[in-house]
């Protein structure tokens, strides 16, 4: 006799196994996330660099905005500067942005991406503007070269749409004259208080839409960035090929002040050499030998400025590496400083460097 029992015991793992590996196929919802679709892709190559410029749609709303997306792809012995959108635009306003971050793709090229909000102004036909990026070597940085994108066509409606042309509008009806009535003085109390708090309305927005717009115009940066182009700025000042040696260390040692101001949060540039040195051995923030590097180099700058030392031409070599090969080792993405006045004030005095 057949065991029915244990028959149907075992058709009912079977099925429980068929059921967990048909949903162990599906994809996870998590998975099914996808990003923004962009109507407009447009991709340049130029080179080691390939550049996205998309656009998720190219016809909205003056009531609507749109998103535009700059993704630049280069080899990891190039750098890229991005475009400043909000200089460029003409017909739309920047509402905000985001930046994305960078990562390697399978190539391990870095691939770095932003995004952009923007609304328009009145309703027509537009562009998007051309938006040029530009590169180098790192071993070059004196030889640059640059990446053009073109225009994007864009198509802002009015919010009437296909309705504004059969707008009517009716003729006035016959004048009906208003009864004159004494006007009592808590009518006028409540008119003037009106006029007031309308008055006191419009001011709170304005003054909030000029705060959030400054801090939208916000100018950030890594502080390696930053040093840097101040590194890049000295040597363009020939102050070694001049005899000012002395200028020269005084600009270097302020870089690696203010860089290790920016990067670590250590009040450099306001402190003398002893000051700085001794706060820099109670701190945990860098390793032992960088301290002991650092403090020989502070001190040998020291020593040309006050002292009236006269460095070799190996040291002074030596003292650029020095800086330069420190900022290379603990450079960090994640160290975003507030730069804006310092990109006003170098925009006022271009040849001026802190």
């Amino acid at each position: 006799m057949t065991d029915w029992p244990r028959t149907i015991r075992i058709a009912l793992l079977v099925a429980a196994g068929m059921l967990a590996l048909c949903t162990g196929c599906r994809r996870d919802p998590g998975d099914a996330k996808t990003a923004t679709a962009f109507e407009v892709d447009q991709v340049h190559e130029r080179g080691p660099v390939t550049i996205h410029v998309r656009l998720d749609r190219t016809k909205i709303t003056i009531a609507e905005t749109v998103l535009l997306q700059l993704e630049a792809t280069v080899r990891p012995d190039y750098e890229i500067r991005m475009p400043k959108v909000d200089e460029a635009l003409q017909h739309f306003g920047l509402v905000g942005w985001d930046h994305l971050g960078r990562r390697l793709d399978a190539k391990n090229h870095v691939v770095t991406t932003y995004e952009y909000r923007l609304e328009p102004f009145l309703s027509g036909r537009y562009e998007i503007p051309a938006f040029t990026f530009a590169f180098h070597d790192v071993n070059q940085p004196d030889t640059r070269h640059e990446l053009v994108s073109e225009p994007i066509a864009v198509e802002v409606t009015s919010l009437l749409g296909e309705q504004r042309a059969e707008l009517v509008i009716e003729d006035i009806e016959d004048v009906v004259p208003m009864p004159r009535k004494a006007a009592t003085w808590w009518a006028w109390l409540l008119i003037g208080a009106g006029v007031v708090l309308a008055s006191a309305g419009v001011l709170i927005w304005v003054t909030l839409r000029r705060a959030d717009e400054r801090r939208r115009q916000r100018v950030f940066q890594p502080a390696h960035e930053v040093a840097y182009a101040r590194l890049r700025a000295l040597v363009a000042e020939n102050l070694v090929e001049a005899g000012r040696i002395k200028e020269f260390y005084e600009r270097i040692s302020g870089i690696l002040r203010y860089y290790i101001e920016d990067r670590f949060d250590l009040h450099a540039p306001e402190r003398t050499t002893e000051e700085f040195l001794d706060e820099l051995q109670r701190t945990e923030v860098l390793r032992a030998a960088d301290k002991d590097v650092l403090g020989k180099f502070l001190v040998h700058c020291d020593l040309v400025k006050f002292a009236m030392h006269a460095p070799t031409t190996e040291q002074i070599q030596h003292s650029f590496d020095l800086v330069k090969d420190f900022i290379e080792r603990t450079r960090s993405d994640e160290r975003q400083i507030d730069v804006t006045d310092r990109v006003l004030a170098a925009e006022a005095t271009p040849a001026e460097v802190a």
